[in-house]
């Protein structure tokens, strides 16, 4: 019997070498996380190679020797293989009714706070992933599995409005978010059919991350899929906004959906928020994003984000007084707001300056990734926290300090808090060659004042929720 040395590609980019007779069995098993222990930390797994040889004994030779292979030659092999023997193998670990979708979390590198008045955002989808996979049921029943939470639950898809489950009790929190999608979805007039799907993530939940809007996309794209609606990423964006602003109950801008839905490998998205418009712009060359995790944890529904729409919405209703042709604070210059500050109560004044100075920002952000000035990248991401922090409210004393710490580290040329704050993450713009030691030095400075670990994130912007099987 012929054996089979193969490599996988972990999420992290790493590759994982090992033998056996059965490669789509052995495949099965480390996506189900009994396979390695490398492997099982650093989930989803694919099958990037396969070679047959022709017995165990020289198996276990071949292994030891692609193993000793550097990163480079690995991936040589790996492009000059017959892809039609990695496809085989494939094909037979899924079965026909089994679906795949891989959803990322994304982050925001700059714009925080600006998605809901107007701005324009620079988010990317980052490569940590929500993995699931689903198989159609008969019955309009929506069953999951939620691994992480090591929770399941039934939900009846023709009582979504109820937000129950088939037992009557009160949905938990987690279960919300792909309820909701189901729940807007046929409110626009699509039925999604009954899917049991198991899922599992390595995105941190709280972080800042989207770890929520990850399982959100995954949901429609997978629908969408299912239903074979062709619905473009934007409109499943939409939909998923929807879903957790009135199912959910938090008020979110588009551009969390947004960016794990359209997000393109290597760029980030320039999105505009009023007109929906788009595009995708390079990061500065020879820089990597690194994410730093403060384990500070907040739900967005019982933290003050909300409070933080209603006043901006305030502000612009006392600004119109003396800016009638105002729609949004998008709509007020510098100028105009130095101007009028001065009569709106205090705390108002504050967040309508952090919003309209970051609006400005990101205008400088663009020219200087256009011009792939990174120094002048990272001065902005600096401004950015400041401002996050004395004048949004939305910082803490870790994020504070994780800021301080990395803005003199060798190699970073930009930091702040990511996502909407009250903890969750930082994130760092870092010269590629610098990222070892940026992180090195991080830890330890870190632990100097703190006594704690740190977790630190390398990651690359990743390409949107995609479905990897048919």
């Amino acid at each position: 019997m012929a054996y089979y040395c193969y490599i996988l590609k972990c999420v992290n980019g790493a590759f994982y070498t090992g033998s056996t007779q059965d490669p789509a069995k052995r495949l099965t098993a480390h996506q189900k996380g009994r396979g390695a222990r490398y492997t099982r930390i650093n989930p989803p797994v694919s099958l990037a190679y396969v070679e047959e040889v022709s017995n165990h004994s020289n198996a276990l030779k071949r292994e030891i020797a692609i193993k000793k292979l550097t990163r480079e030659q690995k991936e040589a092999l790996i492009m000059n293989q017959n892809l039609n023997i990695v496809n085989q193998f494939v094909n037979s670990h899924y079965s026909s009714d089994v679906i795949e979708v891989l959803s990322p979390g994304r982050v925001n590198m700059l714009g925080e706070h600006i998605d809901y008045n107007d701005g324009v955002v620079l988010p990317a989808a980052i490569d940590r992933y929500v993995n699931l996979t689903a198989k159609r049921l008969s019955e309009p029943i929506l069953v999951l599995h939620a691994l992480d939470l090591n929770q399941s639950i039934s939900i009846p898809l023709d009582k979504l409005t109820e937000k129950t489950d088939c037992q009557g009790q009160l949905l938990p929190g987690f279960a919300l978010y792909p309820a909701g999608v189901a729940w807007a979805l046929q409110d626009a007039g699509f039925i999604p059919t009954g899917i049991e799907v198991t899922y599992k993530s390595n995105i941190p939940i709280g972080s800042g991350l989207s770890s929520s809007a990850a399982v959100q996309v995954g949901f429609a794209r997978l629908w969408n899929h299912i239903g074979g609606w062709n619905l473009t990423g934007l409109e499943l964006a939409k939909l998923c906004q929807r879903s957790e602003n009135h199912y959910v109950g938090v008020q979110s801008g588009l551009m969390d959906q947004f960016a794990c839905l359209e997000g393109v490998k290597d760029h980030l998205l320039s999105f505009d928020t009023r007109s929906l418009g788009w595009s995708v712009i390079q990061l500065p060359p020879e820089t990597s994003i690194v994410i730093v995790d403060s384990s500070q944890r907040r739900d967005l529904a019982t933290t003050t984000y909300n409070q933080r729409r209603e006043e901006c919405t305030k502000a612009v209703e006392l600004l119109k007084h003396w800016l009638p042709d105002i729609q949004s604070l998008r709509d007020v210059t510098p100028a105009d707001l130095r101007k009028h500050i001065h009569k709106l109560p205090t705390h108002i004044s504050l967040r309508a300056l952090h919003v309209v100075n970051e609006i400005h920002r990101v205008e400088k952000a663009l020219k200087a990734l256009n011009a792939h000035d990174a120094a002048a990248f990272g001065k902005l991401m600096l401004e950015s926290h400041q401002s996050l922090k004395d004048l949004y409210g939305v910082s803490t004393s870790v994020l504070n300090l994780l800021v301080d710490i990395a803005s003199i580290s060798p190699g970073c040329y930009g930091a702040r808090l990511t996502g909407a704050g009250f903890g969750g993450c930082t994130v760092n713009l870092v010269a590629s060659q610098q990222v070892e030691s940026f992180i090195k030095n991080l830890k330890a400075e870190y632990y100097r004042h703190t006594k704690k670990d740190l977790a630190v994130y390398p990651c690359q912007a990743s390409d949107g929720a995609r479905v990897i099987q048919p």
